[in-house]
């Protein structure tokens, strides 16, 4: 059996998405770098060429970036001759046409006039096309799960849409608000009395996942997240495709059932390395203190909610990597590699431990304060700490960025390839 190689760089979790839904359903796969597809990854000099080049969730900038030209060329090149690219959100991101897209697809993508709109989170109905060989058979319509997607600007009718947009499903989020609390016809109210238009029915028809021909190859791009732990319906989807790009039997494709629900905090430790202990301790304790304060909370097992404007998302990455890693069994390359970082590493990890609580806690103090003395609490100093911790959106940066990075390098290490 072809492997699958997933495109690592700038994944953050939702590249442990991609990588735990392919170990649970069996399927060969390898991580790959940017490097490493720049260097001959995806034409066999490492070995046999992939399957398909499945590319997860992320900034499409930030991965480009770490291709550079001549791994974008790479990717190109790859399809061109008879691969497949399979790209979720910001996958499938970087596949568009224009900056920093690899113009696998003759679409761009749409920006918002409303940046409210891009924080869209949960699953949604979704109708699909049924007469591609790409969709299941008798799967008309399906729950699939979407996490801050982008936008298809569907102005070439070459591409062809498997899904589109109906509508929110029961656990639908728009920034950190759960539609499902609010009384029928609160956003229409909100409008009317406020100007505020946070109605997630622009997405309604609009397409939510697509393929088309590149060359000889071929190139399926999906801002739902098919991967999704215990996501019933979009699993069968991603299997049903990966059966597609591997030619499986059917019998194979259907045994795989969905995705295992993921519980990070509940994952057991198989490394017993000190300071990576002291880590997941350090962020448990984050994620505590922004619990009790009412800026963060677990969604579900594997995913923090968090009020509008806290670094969430960057939380969850360290924490989830931090666990995934702890979980792992080392080898020579992740301890080599660890012994030349692992001071630093705790350097830093402290720094954001103690940096962010007294962020998370000065945010704190302004909500309490706001109305009272809304100037209390400087916003352009609340600002400049988040920007040394995390950065600004959408550049993530500060401490934050350094300890992703180690990270991400640390779990490619601890990742050799997986054959069956």
């Amino acid at each position: 059996m072809s492997s699958i190689h997933i495109y690592w760089d700038e994944s953050h979790f939702w590249g442990l998405l991609a990588a735990r839904a392919l170990t649970a359903w069996g399927v060969p796969h390898r991580l790959v770098r940017g490097s490493e597809i720049a260097e001959g990854a995806l034409s066999g000099k490492f070995g046999e060429v992939p399957a398909a080049l499945l590319v997860p969730g992320g900034r499409a900038k930030g991965k480009a970036d770490r291709l550079g030209e001549q791994g974008m060329d790479a990717v190109r090149e790859y399809v061109r001759t008879g691969g497949t690219y399979l790209g979720f959100c910001g996958g499938a991101g970087m596949a568009l046409s224009g900056p920093y897209g690899l113009g696998l697809s003759p679409w761009s993508r749409k920006g918002y006039r409303n940046r409210l709109h891009h924080f869209l989170s949960g699953h949604v109905h979704a109708r699909l096309d049924t007469a591609s060989e790409l969709v299941p058979d008798g799967m008309d319509e399906a729950l699939l799960p979407v996490w801050w997607p982008g936008r298809f600007d569907p102005a070439d009718p070459s591409v062809r849409v498997l899904a589109r947009y109906g509508k929110p499903g029961p656990d639908f989020w728009v920034a950190d608000l759960n539609l499902a609390t609010l009384p029928k016809g609160t956003m229409a109210d909100w409008e009317a009395l406020y100007g505020v238009n946070l109605n997630p029915d622009f997405m309604e028809g609009t397409p939510a996942v697509a393929a088309n021909e590149f060359g000889q190859g071929r190139v399926i791009l999906s801002y739902a997240h098919l991967e999704t732990p215990a996501s019933a319906q979009a699993n069968r989807w991603l299997a049903h495709i990966l059966g597609q790009v591997l030619h499986e039997p059917e019998s194979a494709v259907a045994a795989r059932g969905p995705v295992p629900a993921w519980d990070v905090a509940a994952r057991k430790i198989v490394w017993e390395d000190a300071v990576l202990i002291r880590a997941r301790r350090i962020m448990e304790e984050i994620i505590r203190t922004g619990s009790e304060h009412f800026l963060l909370f677990w969604r579900n097992p594997w995913l923090l909610g968090w009020r509008r404007g806290i670094p969430g998302a960057g939380v969850n990455t360290l924490y989830s990597l931090i666990c995934e890693s702890l979980a792992a069994e080392p080898n020579d390359a992740a301890l080599n590699f660890w012994e030349e970082h692992r001071d630093r590493f705790r350097v830093l990890m402290d720094l954001l431990g103690n940096g962010l609580t007294g962020y998370l806690l000065a945010e704190r103090l302004a909500m309490t304060v706001f109305h009272s003395d809304s100037g209390a609490v400087s916003k352009e100093g609340l600002r400049e700490q988040r920007r040394a911790l995390f950065g600004l959106p959408p550049e993530p940066g500060g401490i934050y960025a350094d300890l992703a990075a180690m990270l991400e390098e640390l779990y490619w290490r601890l990742s050799p390839p997986r054959n069956t």
